[in-house]
Order: C-alpha cells, then sequence, then structure tokens
C-alpha cells in the first residue's frame, strides 16, 4: 500500500515557511509542522511554520527570500500582501565549494552528425538569416517555398534536411555602427552562422542598413564560401528578384546538405542551454534540481551546460562564486551582477520587478526566492566561466551566459554561443522551441502536464507526488538529452516553434 504524500514540503531544517504539495483549505491541521492553515493556501505557496514579527527576515532554501512586511502568525499564506523584497549583503566566498572534478565517467555516445571540419550537430537546417528587419519578408517568403507542412514536395528528396528556416528580427538599423549594441547583435548572428546545427546559411539583406553583412561576418572572420552565401534587395533588384534568387540558392544547397550520416558522437559534444521559463513555486524543488543532476551527469561525460539569464541569478550568485574554479571567473560574474544593477538604475527599473504576474500566481514571491531555485538548473559541479551574450563558449563543464531573463532573448544568446541543445523547465506551461537547437520542456508539477502535455516532454512533478527522486528523474532528463540530440524529436519540434522565437538582445538607443 503506498502511503500519501504529506501536504507540504520543507526544503531546510531552518527554513520559516513550508510549500503546500497542493491546495490546502483553511483550517488545515499540518501535523508534521504543529500548525494549522489560516487561510486557503494555493499549490506551490508557502506557509509560516512560526510567528514572524513585521522586519523580520524569512527563509527559504536555507536563505534569505524577503523581509515581512507585517506581523505574519503561524500557519499563514506568505506571499506579496506580507513579504516584501530586502537587500541581502551576501558573502561570495570564492571558491569555497568548487572542488576536484569527479573522476572522468565511463564514456557514452549519441547519434550526431559530424560536420567536415569536426563540429558536432544534433539537427540538419539550411538557415536563412536578415541582417535587418527589412529583410525579414523576403526571407521568409523564401523558406516558406521548402516548408514541409505546406509544401511537402518541395524537400521530398531531401529526407536528411531537418528543414529550411528564417530567423528574422525587429532591428540592424539606426543603431550606433560602433556601439555595444551593434556588437551583440553581429556576435549573435555571427554565432548562429558558424552553428554547427545549420548545414548552411543565407544572410540576407536590405542593402543601406547599418548592419552590413559584410560586418557581421568580418566580427567572426568569415568569408563567404560554398554553405554561407549572402545578397540584398537592392543588388538583386527588389523582392520578388530576391526571393526568386533565394529558392534558387536554396535549391542548390539542398544536395549537400542532404549528405549527412548520423554516426555515434561522445556525450562530450554536448552543450546544453539552461532554461527556466513561467516558473512556479514547484521549480526550484523538481525540475529544476533535477535538471541540475542531468547537468552533474553531463559533465562527468566532458559536456557542457550554460547557465544564464543574469537577472534571476540576483540574490544567489553566491551560490556560484563559491562554486568558481579561479577568483578571475568569480570576479567575471560579479562584474556582470554590477552592471545589471547600473542597467537597471539607469533606466528606471528595478531588479526586483521580476518575478513575473506568472510567477507569482505560481508562489514566487520575491527575486531572491525565484533565483535561488532558478540556479539548482546547474547543479553541483565547479563554475569554469563566465562569459558576455553570444560570446563564443571555449571551455567545457558548467558555464555561465550573461543574458536577460526573458527566456526568446536568452535562449538566442546561448544557441550563438554554441548550444545544440536546450532543456527549458517550466510551472505554468511555457510553449517554446528554439530552431535550430531542439528544445525540450520539462514541467514541473502534474496539473500543468495534465493540462498542457502536447507541449511538455517529460513531467518532473512526479517528484511531488513521491513517485520519483531527484535523481532518477535527473537521469531521465540526462537520458532524453541523449535520445533528442540523436534525432528524437521534441514537441516543440513537432508543433513547428522556433523561427520566431530567434530574438538578439537589444540594449542600444534607437535614432
Amino acid at each position: 500500500m503506498t502511503r500519501a504524500a504529506p501536504p507540504t514540503i520543507r526544503l531546510g531544517a531552518q527554513d520559516d515557511v513550508v510549500i503546500a504539495r497542493t491546495r490546502i483549505p483553511a483550517g488545515t491541521t499540518i501535523a508534521a509542522e504543529g500548525l494549522t492553515t489560516q487561510s486557503d493556501i494555493p499549490a506551490g505557496h508557502k506557509i509560516a511554520t512560526r510567528d514572524i514579527a513585521a522586519g523580520a527576515t524569512v527563509r527559504r532554501y536555507g536563505q534569505i527570500i524577503g523581509l515581512a512586511s507585517e506581523p505574519i502568525g503561524r500557519g499563514a499564506h506568505v506571499h506579496t500582501h506580507n513579504l516584501a523584497m530586502t537587500d541581502v549583503e551576501l558573502d561570495y566566498a570564492v571558491g569555497a565549494d568548487a572542488h576536484p572534478a569527479p573522476p572522468a565517467a565511463q564514456p557514452l555516445t549519441f547519434m550526431g552528425i559530424r560536420r567536415p571540419d569536426g563540429r558536432i550537430a544534433t539537427r540538419n537546417y539550411i538557415g536563412i538569416i536578415t541582417s535587418v528587419n527589412c529583410s525579414a519578408r523576403v526571407a521568409r517568403a523564401i523558406a516558406d517555398q521548402f516548408r514541409r507542412d505546406i509544401r511537402p514536395e518541395a524537400l521530398a528528396d531531401y529526407p536528411n534536411v531537418d528543414g529550411v528556416v528564417a530567423l528574422t528580427h525587429g532591428i540592424g538599423c539606426a543603431v550606433d555602427n560602433k556601439s555595444e549594441a551593434i556588437r551583440i547583435l553581429r556576435r549573435t548572428m555571427s554565432g548562429y552562422a558558424v552553428h554547427p546545427n545549420f548545414s548552411a546559411v543565407l544572410f540576407i539583406g536590405l542593402g543601406c542598413e547599418t548592419n552590413q553583412i559584410i560586418d557581421i561576418l568580418a566580427s567572426r572572420k568569415l568569408e563567404p564560401g560554398a554553405a554561407l552565401k549572402s545578397f540584398t534587395i537592392q543588388e538583386q533588384g527588389g523582392t520578388a528578384r530576391t526571393i526568386a534568387h533565394g529558392v534558387d540558392q536554396i535549391r542548390a544547397l539542398l544536395p549537400a546538405a542532404n549528405q549527412v550520416v548520423r554516426e555515434p558522437v561522445p556525450v562530450s559534444a554536448l552543450t546544453v542551454g539552461l532554461q527556466c521559463g513561467g516558473s512556479d513555486g514547484y521549480s526550484g524543488i523538481t525540475a529544476n534540481p533535477a535538471l541540475g543532476h542531468a547537468v552533474d551527469l553531463l559533465v562527468a561525460q566532458g559536456g557542457t551546460a550554460i547557465l544564464s539569464e543574469t537577472p534571476e541569478i540576483y540574490g544567489a550568485e553566491h551560490l556560484l562564486t563559491r562554486r568558481a574554479e579561479t577568483r578571475e571567473i568569480a570576479d567575471k560574474l560579479i562584474a556582470r551582477i554590477d552592471w545589471w544593477k547600473d542597467y537597471c538604475a539607469r533606466n528606471g527599473a528595478a531588479m526586483n520587478n521580476n518575478p513575473s504576474a506568472g510567477n507569482k500566481a505560481g508562489g514566487l514571491t520575491t527575486i531572491l526566492e525565484k533565483s535561488l531555485g532558478a540556479v539548482a538548473k546547474a547543479g553541483t559541479t565547479n563554475l569554469r566561466g563566465v562569459y558576455e551574450y553570444a560570446a563564443p563558449i571555449d571551455t567545457t563543464g558548467m558555464v555561465f551566459m550573461d543574458s536577460p531573463g526573458f527566456d526568446p532573448v536568452s535562449a538566442t544568446g546561448q544557441v550563438a554561443s554554441g548550444a545544440n541543445l536546450i532543456c527549458f523547465t517550466t510551472g505554468r506551461g511555457s510553449a517554446y522551441g528554439c530552431v535550430p537547437a531542439p528544445s525540450l520542456k520539462l514541467s514541473t508539477n502534474t496539473a500543468t502536464w495534465q493540462r498542457q502535455e502536447e507541449d511538455m516532454d517529460l513531467n518532473c512533478g512526479e517528484i511531488i507526488d513521491g513517485t520519483a527522486s531527484i535523481e532518477e528523474m535527473g537521469e531521465r532528463i540526462f537520458r532524453m538529452m541523449i535520445d533528442c540530440a540523436s534525432g528524437v524529436k521534441s514537441k516543440s519540434e513537432i508543433h513547428g516553434y522556433g523561427q520566431d522565437e530567434f530574438v538578439p538582445w537589444q540594449i542600444g538607443v534607437l535614432t
């Protein structure tokens, strides 16, 4: 006989709150905590386990998540009405938790695609990238000629080509040509140009934009060639001629793109971008730590995991600096946090404008609380590098790439940095993809899984339900990474997500 799971979850012995597994009605006695709920407690929300004075700190995960904005009684619902953000003085303790790398695991493989230059791909697309929003319509019109859902005959002879995709955006002009904003944009686009999941890339511009294609290529010392071509609407003589030219170019590229064969390649070739979106009170309990365990397994194989979303580690960055292998790595992370504080101040924003409305509905109250759960995605291994947005990752292991917390912007940067797979945890139910890198979505709770299973790849809510451990779920995620990298389609790929989610980070002044 299976014992029913207790109604609440305690994460730390010193915590001032426990988390409701499911909705708990007012007047319910929680015997394990010796309290009675004072009001209805929504699923995933917090309950005070002691009387807390106004102005006193409140802890979850053994860490401060805010201050009581009014007296909170034992058994009360703890949320935005009585818990406020606070500044926390963090002990960065650089390297205190860093440890020697674990012994190498028995090498595993996945069925990947080896490019002639040795790069390893998990997918095989032809990409069309626009230098400016003015060429977006043309790029999409070209890609539409090769859509299997509306023109199945177009790629009938090319079964090894996953698709022809147009990656468009809304910027590329009216920005300072010497600015950091244009450097970020070019770094992003050139990163996609060399991404192993593209067998070939077309760059299409208008012709007169600030973001000239020649400058995009020069930013990474790239030269046009058989698999990297470019042209503009103005030089082709208009929209119709440009579309016709682009279609001809793609047709010429397809035979070579189809000449790929999947073969066993080491799991060390995987670079996984870690994302969480639509987080809830369960994220830091189920999907995020389970993904963290999968990251530990990946790193043991020599693979790479990229943690990002800098505003969503704010208040928890000390958990990463403690794992930094060197002082230089820790200082780089702290510098990015300081940049964000200044960036927000200059623009009249606050780091605590996050969590979102959906996050709060799911039980998260302050950015401190959200961040403590978010860093669990990074597992337990050392922090081995800190990178600017879309910069090439040149080391293995667990690394950090600076980015906003907005998922499409963050994942776009991770893919530009080299991620050939994305793992995305969600509590509220995100619908998301990230061409050319396949994206796995991990539900934090069973209710979301049951409601939106068609978009979710795995239900980590089994941890809350008591039918799986974090370690067991982490091993399932790791195996799913290998299967997806080997060609098994994710739910987002089946639904056709990915092209609209190409969103380079825009930080510059538009004039």
